[in-house]
């Protein structure tokens, strides 16, 4: 009777008698319940110097083992070559061994990769002496199951991967890499499937690759914001390596891919709008409210004024629509509010602009009209009719100008993103943002600013992110720049026009009273008409609501 799967020598079938000598049973015992001994005395590794050997594992490797054995949730932030795939597979290895009927999700951000580490741990696999093996029920190069009923899947990191599934440990390679918009997407899946067990483990490891979900993970869990264990190591743990290999490194690439790929360091890229020194430095904080894609960091506040730049898709899932609320009413500006969601329809999206910008004391509202955002600013003006929308014109070489009502040719409900907007809106952004005059708190905002790269004579997003908060913020940079602008956030102006306002309104109603300013005689203003009848000036507060 064949004994081996598929004609494979070093692979055992299912349903094969094993034959157990005394000291292979204890031997047996032993790995089962020590992991960092199995993977040193059994799993081997293939060298591109010395070919198949023994897996010699350094120390911060064991101790990753030990972490990952003893905790639910981890996260590693490594350098590059330090050995984490090859540390991450052979505790898989002896996980799906000796633990009957689980199910392992290897996922990486391209699937080529995640097949590419689930080969190393099937070549792990055949190496091993055929008692500490399971027979082999199906084998390929997607996913393996075995006859205690462990099964392993290879698999790109998608909102999919395990949608449907039940999985007790889901290792996640390289997941900086993964597109900020599919790593959301993944985790908003997949967490019903790691909340649904008790025992569930999570294994994150990754090279920094910018200020994404895996940076947000990792400072969270640093923070003890969530429940992952951090694991960090510096390039200088690795043996071999010295101050003279980090200088021969240096020359062979650059120092700001170093730092990433080796130093760990969260930079964005280097072609990034927002220096990644000034990116380095910014902070994200959890919002006071969280609803249905609405973050508040803080509460409207009587009296101040608050400016919103709106920028809207379709509702396609490919964009978002978004909107960001600023607080305008002294400098820095900081941002207190945003909104960001990729199923929102057109249709709804006037009503959640026209109830945020109500709360936020009568916001004044800046749509992009590109596409379909006209449509949303005429719902706005027209169905919602609400008042305080921000116009443009165009002034000939001026190009638009921002102002208020249909003035001047061309007029329209809200501004285009022309190539001159763009351009003045980032340079705009990038000093206000440089210089601490706009602070920016917001994770997801953050998040794109960090791949918000150079593209030709512009700035874009980089490939597989997103820049519509990045869109609301260079419109905001723009309008900064308008005269109309600066007349609603000048406060000594508005307060002019307030007053004015109320004295036109008292020369109204000069018939029925007087005004005083309190600082006359008490007697003065007083009137005795014809009848005898005395009348008492109306006295009025300028600094009352009236």
């Amino acid at each position: 009777m064949e004994q081996t799967y598929l004609g494979n020598p070093n692979l055992k079938k299912a349903n094969v008698g094993q034959e157990w000598t005394k000291e292979e049973i204890l031997e047996y015992q032993r790995c089962m319940k020590d992991p960092l001994y199995f993977i040193q005395t059994y799993v081997k590794i293939v060298s591109l110097d010395e070919g198949l050997i023994p897996f010699k594992m350094y120390n911060f490797q064991k101790e990753m083992v030990g972490t990952f054995h003893s905790n639910r949730f981890t996260i590693c932030k490594l350098p590059r070559q330090s050995g984490k795939s090859t540390t991450m597979i052979s505790y898989l290895l002896h996980y799906a061994l000796f633990n009957p009927s689980v199910n392992i999700a290897i996922l990486a951000n391209k699937a080529a990769t995640a097949r590419d580490l689930l080969g190393r741990l099937q070549l792990a696999y055949e190496h091993l002496p055929k008692w500490l093996q399971q027979g082999v029920m199906s084998w390929n190069k997607g996913s393996l199951e075995l006859e205690n009923g462990s099964k392993i899947l290879a698999s790109s990191t998608s909102a999919s991967a395990v949608r449907g599934g039940s999985y007790n440990i889901i290792f996640l390679d390289e997941f900086a890499y993964v597109p900020s918009n599919v790593a959301e997407q993944f985790f908003s899946s997949v967490y019903p499937t790691i909340s649904s067990g008790k025992s569930t483990k999570v294994i994150i490891v990754s090279t920094p690759h910018g200020m994404n979900m895996f940076y947000k993970l990792w400072v969270d869990a640093e923070e003890q914001r969530n429940e992952y264990i951090p694991i960090q190591v510096h390039w200088s743990e690795v043996p071999g390596r010295d101050e003279e290999w980090k200088r021969q490194t240096i020359a062979n690439t650059s120092e700001s891919q170093f730092n990433t790929e080796f130093e760990c360091e969260f930079l964005g890229s280097i072609d990034t709008l927002i220096t990644p020194s000034k990116l380095r430095m910014m902070a994200y904080r959890e919002p006071k409210q969280r609803n249905a894609g609405l973050d508040v960091y803080e509460m409207p506040v009587e009296k101040k004024t608050y400016f919103m730049s709106c920028d809207v898709s379709r509702g396609t899932k490919n964009d978002y629509s978004a909107f960001v609320v600023f607080d305008v009413s002294q400098i820095p500006y900081r941002i207190v509010a945003k909104f960001r969601d990729n199923e929102i329809k057109p249709l709804l999206f006037p009503q959640k602009i026209y109830d945020v910008a109500r709360a936020y004391n009568q916001a004044f509202v800046m749509i992009e009209v590109n596409d379909i955002g006209e449509q949303v600013a005429n719902t706005m003006q027209f169905d919602l009719e609400y008042d305080n929308l921000v116009m443009a014109s165009m002034r000939g070489r001026a190009g638009q100008i921002m102002g208020a009502g249909f003035s001047g040719k061309q007029a329209q409900l809200g501004v285009r993103t022309t190539k001159a907007v763009k351009k003045i809106g980032c340079s705009n952004l990038k000093q206000l943002v440089e210089d601490n005059k706009l602070i920016v708190e917001d994770y997801d905002t953050i998040n794109e600013l960090s791949t918000f790269i150079v593209k030709g004579q512009s700035f874009e997003a980089d490939e597989g992110c997103n820049d519509d908060l990045v869109a609301c913020l260079f419109l905001f940079g723009w309008a900064t720049d308008q005269t109309y602008f600066k007349e609603l956030t000048d406060m000594d102006i508005r307060e002019r026009m307030i007053k004015e306002n109320q004295n036109a309104l008292e020369q109204d109603m000069a018939p029925f009273g007087f005004v005083v300013t309190g600082l006359e005689d008490e007697n003065i203003g007083e009137v005795v008409d014809e009848y005898g009848t005395r009348w008492n000036p109306i006295i009025r507060d300028y600094s009352s609501n009236w």
